[in-house]
């Protein structure tokens, strides 16, 4: 009897070990509307993002970053803006809402647009809830602009960091209506080194999504010039500033 009680207490601890050991990490918060980049990543319309897929609200960091990874090189490709990241088309006001999934005791959330804080939130340490949701005035901007959010933890050295990609009045934006995949790979810009180009050898005009391109075609848009390196077709989102694949600035 004292032997099968020190089995079963064995086979007991081995279990929980198991459990313990198998367990996920704890799961913490994202934005999900607009959606930001690890959004985008996990709902697979936006290629090669890693294993953010399967973790966009653990995008964590120490306090003070201005990056979208966080700092953290597993979540590199949230820095990458050479992906077609989709742009939700959004006003000037624009309602943020956070997924919490765990409810950590916050001290403050800020918003950035580059270097400047555009909006803050004080929580005073407390906990939120499930979802939280800020209302941001983007300060008149338009066009398309690239939104940092951070939520900073009241009890530790680190924040979570969310970007978020806009079209703020007419233009670029995401068209899909539904979490459809972006362009197959075999479609996307490649990073290899750029090919040997003619001299605008075709006409100058607007950028123009839809459009069919050729080598040394030249462009304008927003006002800059630039010249295209591979043969494609323009979709949204690769619009020339964001793929320098296919863009040179001229």
């Amino acid at each position: 009897m004292r032997r099968l009680i020190s089995f079963l207490a064995a086979a007991l601890v081995a279990a929980a070990t198991v459990l313990f050991v198998a367990s996920p990490a704890s799961a913490h918060g994202y934005i999900s509307d607009p959606p930001s980049r690890q959004a985008n990543c996990a709902e697979r319309r936006v290629p090669n993002c890693g294993q953010i897929i399967w973790e966009p609200q653990s995008v964590e960091g120490p306090k003070g970053l201005r990056t979208c990874s966080g700092g953290d090189p597993r979540w590199a490709p949230l820095d990458d803006e050479s992906k077609p990241w989709p742009a939700a088309k959004v006003g000037d006001t624009v309602n943020f809402k956070w997924l919490i999934e765990a409810r950590h005791a916050t001290s403050t959330w800020e918003y950035y647009v580059g270097n400047t804080r555009i909006a803050v939130f004080d929580d005073h340490g407390r906990q939120p809830g499930s979802t939280v949701t800020h209302t941001v005035s983007l300060g008149g901007r338009t066009g398309r602009i690239k939104v940092l959010a951070i939520w900073n933890i009241a009890d530790t050295e680190n924040a979570f960091y969310n970007c978020v990609d806009l079209q703020v009045g007419p233009g670029g934006g995401d068209p899909s209506p539904s979490p459809s995949p972006s362009p197959s790979p075999s479609a996307s810009p490649s990073p290899s080194p750029s090919p040997t180009v003619s001299p605008s050898t075709g006409p100058t005009g607007n950028w123009t999504a839809g459009t069919a391109y050729k080598g040394g075609d030249v462009v304008v848009y927003n006002g800059v010039t630039y010249r295209c390196l591979q043969q494609h077709t323009a979709l949204t989102g690769w619009e020339p500033p964001n793929v320098p694949a296919l863009w040179q600035r001229v």
